[in-house]
This record gives structure tokens, sequence and C-alpha cells, in this order.
């Protein structure tokens, strides 16, 4: 009996021969490289329409904010990427807030109980979308792939792709792309 208990134990565990540290398979979600993609303007596509409701229950509809640069970031709670990220987006989002720059999460895993203890641990002053029925993923795979988790879209003032990051966003690269956005002449 001892040995049927083993022989079940052990099936149940990952076989440390077949697990690299880069398999990220059994941690529930893929890990993207950090690189980052960049459109032309007459490349862009869009405009984006996405909206939903946060986790406080309010709307929220990117179409609001046309004519400001807007950040989306995938994320949820016990991502470790999304964890390492969350300090820098919200610098962005508090240092970008003066110059029209919207941050918006989309979080399709969470609960509201977890997804708002990770908004109050990190202090996140920007809202996100409880997209447990995945639409706002899928309006973004419908104009941008989204491969990994986290992955952060910047959205032109027209509200058009201008930018992808796959994984953790480096702040400097993020930053020079709202910035690059912020200098842009708004289409007319």
């Amino acid at each position: 009996m001892a040995a049927l208990a083993a022989l079940l134990l052990t099936g149940c565990t990952p076989d440390s021969a077949s697990t690299t540290p880069d398999d990220v398979a059994g941690q529930n979600y893929q890990s993207g490289d950090g690189s980052t993609t960049l459109w032309k303007v007459a490349d862009r596509t869009g405009p984006l329409d996405l909206a939903g409701t946060d986790f406080a229950g309010a709307a929220q509809d990117v179409a609001d904010w046309r004519g400001d640069v807007v950040v989306l970031n995938t994320w949820y709670a016990e991502c470790p990427p999304c964890r390492a990220e969350a300090a820098d987006l919200v610098a962005l989002s508090t240092d970008y807030a003066p110059d029209g720059v919207k941050v918006l999460g989309i979080n399709r895993q969470d609960d509201a109980g977890t997804a708002q203890a990770f908004e109050r641990q990190f202090e996140v002053p920007y809202p996100s979308i409880a997209d447990t029925d995945g639409a706002a993923i899928a309006a973004l795979q419908g104009t941008v792939p989204v491969n990994a988790v986290p992955t952060t879209v910047v959205l032109d003032r027209s509200g058009m792709v201008a930018g992808r990051i796959l994984g953790i966003a480096d702040p400097s690269t993020l930053r020079s792309i709202v910035d690059d956005l912020l200098a842009e002449q708004p289409a007319s």
C-alpha cells in the first residue's frame, strides 16, 4: 500500500528532469521575451474598440479616451512578471497623467477581491477591466496578437495600435514609445 501511495504521489509532482527554468507551462502564464513591435502611422490598425467593466463596477471604454495616448496592459495577480512590472506601470501612469496618457489594465483571470488586493498592494491608480469573458482580449487579438501575459499595447491619439511589448515592459522603452506618440501630431 505504501508503494502504491508513493507511486501515485510521484505521478503528481513535476519530473525535475523534464522541467527547466524556462518552462512556464506549469506556472499558468506564457512569458514574453520583452520584444517590442512598433507600427508606422500608415501601417497602424484600428481604432481599437475595447470596453468593459472595471473591478469597482465602473464602465471603461477606450473610445472615451480618443485624443489621448492609451497604454493597455494584460495582467493577473499571481503572474510573476506582472508583479515585477507593476511599480513601473504605476509610475508611468502617475508621471504621464498630466500629459493626457491613460493606462488601462486587462485582467482575464482574477476575481474582484484578488484583483483589488493587487491594486491596493501596488497602489495602482488606474482601472483594470474584469475580462473573465475574454471580450477585451478578443478585441485586442483582432487587431494585434497578444501572445503572452503580460503584454502591453500602446494606442496613439486616434486609438490605433502603435506598439506592443510582449512580456515585462522595459520602463525606458515604454516611456520612449509614449513620448514619441505624445510628440505626434493628431490625425485630422
